[in-house]
């Protein structure tokens, strides 16, 4: 059924307080949607201890990952149809509704409900923002406001454990949901005068409700297999493969739908171009990176270097921080040079640097040494993150910015949720390995030790030291592998063709390669 729907536009020019009123509102959203990712993992034990549910802890993390995950391309599309105002202001409206079904959940069901309500929201807030950018400043130009989008990530990155620690520890693990209203309150009164600048024309067009059914069904089966293999069900167990198979069938059948049908979900044209194709598989593999180093790290340091949880989170603190810095890096130089390909590469390659420099550290290794490690592969990530993003969106036609960015988006959840559970499943099956060929009897529990510290040191100090050396030669291939992965990106991204950044706002795109 065709509909007539409002498209927004891009003014003709945006003055520079013009932008900085848009970026005010669309900061917050990401401080939100980025924040509330983190800051719910430290107060987990006092969840499982007031709600007595013990069984399903994970699945506070999991249901908000699997439903904003499931939304995002969704998001962009629709947004490309209604606008991104109409889009952006129901999601802020729905992300804080659920923040409030979540603080008063009386059960552990409720709340994994309630985060997954605040997942579809998240969504909407990451993958409007961004588009809503890419709507009012130029990919050249982009560079300028990309040091503020990166800090906002950054800050959120750092204080959303410590944040959710200290809520939990001093008022109540309630708290870490009240505190989303007056944020959410502020960006929703921002973002409504901000984004009526941009004009509006009216399309006709259909939903793709098929597609958009297919997807979410697909990605569910993927989350769901990814979230519990290891815990609720074994890996090689039947039920696993029946999910994983499940989501292969479903992708499949709207690979298959989206060539038929007259306005896709996720138009198959843009996937037979070479810069845009290139650029979310990028996308995919370094937000995989990012993600096992955001997991890996933290826990080097406390069962390698025998640091507690608190004294962990610090200890990532330079990798994080270099992140923002890469980011800035990256759009304050392509805003000099009008390139993005030569960024890209050397982020990439700043990643696979790091990876390898990490796999030779160890308990002993010089703390400066490893600061500096950290920085190598944070600004990597931080110089590779964006550059997809303005790759993919200057490639793209007008009509198309929306979906290109939750495409994108939606493959970069992806990669975050393989990242951190194959780094996990890595860890754990080498330690395995290793400790059953010489005869230790010692269970390492990864996700307890990321929740309540090392598990090393009621050891004696012979096992203590053995274990530990299993340990970092677990790490030693994680990170190895990790480098292999970013390696098959920086591959992808050397045949990937270099276009000059356009100079306008939702302007024509520049030449794309077939």
């Amino acid at each position: 059924m065709s509909d007539t729907h409002v498209r927004e536009l891009p003014a003709t020019s945006f003055t520079h307080q013009q932008i900085v009123r848009v970026i005010s509102g669309i900061l917050l959203c990401i401080l939100l949607a980025a924040i509330d990712q983190t800051v719910v993992i430290p107060a987990v034990p006092a969840i499982a201890q007031e709600l007595r549910g013990f069984g399903h802890l994970s699945w506070i993390v999991s249901a908000y990952l699997l439903t904003s995950t499931s939304a995002t391309p969704i998001y962009g599309k629709l947004s490309d149809i209604y606008g991104r105002r109409a889009l952006l202001l129901p999601a802020l409206a729905l992300f804080a509704a659920a923040s409030v079904l979540c603080a008063i959940a009386q059960t552990l069901a409720q709340l994994i409900l309630f985060r997954a309500l605040q997942g579809i929201g998240g969504a909407g807030l990451m993958a409007m923002a961004q588009a809503a950018i890419a709507d009012v400043v130029s990919p050249r130009e982009r560079g300028r406001y990309q040091g503020y989008m990166a800090s906002a990530w950054g800050v959120a990155s750092i204080a959303g454990p410590v944040v959710g620690g200290y809520v939990t520890d001093h008022l109540s693990w309630r708290w870490i949901f009240w505190i989303n209203l007056p944020i959410a309150v502020v960006a929703m009164i921002l973002c409504n005068r901000a984004l009526k600048l941009l004009r509006v024309r009216r399309v006709a067009t259909r939903i793709d409700y098929l597609g958009a059914a297919l997807l979410t069904g697909g990605v569910a089966c993927w989350l769901v297999a990814l979230s519990s293999g290891g815990t609720d069900i074994a890996w090689a167990s039947p039920q696993a493969a029946g999910l994983a198979l499940g989501g292969l069938i479903l992708v499949g059948l709207l690979a298959r739908h989206e060539r038929h049908v007259p306005d896709p979900l996720l138009p198959p044209r843009l996937f037979a171009t070479n810069v845009i194709l290139r650029g979310v598989m990028i996308g995919f593999f370094a937000s995989l990176a990012l993600f096992s180093g955001t997991f890996m790290l933290p826990l080097f340091f406390q069962l390698v270097r025998g640091a507690d949880a608190s004294g962990s989170g610090l200890l990532v603190v330079p990798f994080l921080g270099s992140n923002v810095v890469g980011a800035y890096f990256a759009g304050q130089l392509a805003r000099r040079t009008g390139r993005i390909k030569p960024i890209l590469l050397t982020g990439l390659a700043a990643c696979v640097s790091g990876f390898l420099l990490l796999a030779t550290t160890g308990a002993a290794t010089n703390a400066a040494l490893l600061v500096l490690y950290q920085m190598a592969l944070g600004s990597g990530i931080g110089m590779t993150m964006p550059s997809t993003l303005v790759m993919v969106q200057n490639a793209a036609e007008r009509r198309d910015l929306g979906v290109v960015t939750g495409c994108l988006l939606f493959l970069r959840s992806m990669g975050g949720a393989f990242g951190s559970t194959l780094a996990g499943a890595l860890l754990a099956n080498r330690f395995a390995n290793e400790a059953a060929r010489i005869g230790l009897r010692v269970h390492i529990d990864i996700g307890e030790v990321r929740g309540h510290g090392s598990l090393l040191e009621g050891l004696a100090p012979a096992l203590r030291q053995s274990v530990q050396a299993i340990l970092t030669g677990a790490f030693h291939l994680a990170f190895l592998i990790s480098a292999l992965l970013v390696g098959l990106a920086l591959v992808l991204a050397l045949g990937t063709r270099d276009l000059p950044l356009r100079t306008s706002a939702g302007g024509e795109p520049a030449p794309l390669s077939h």
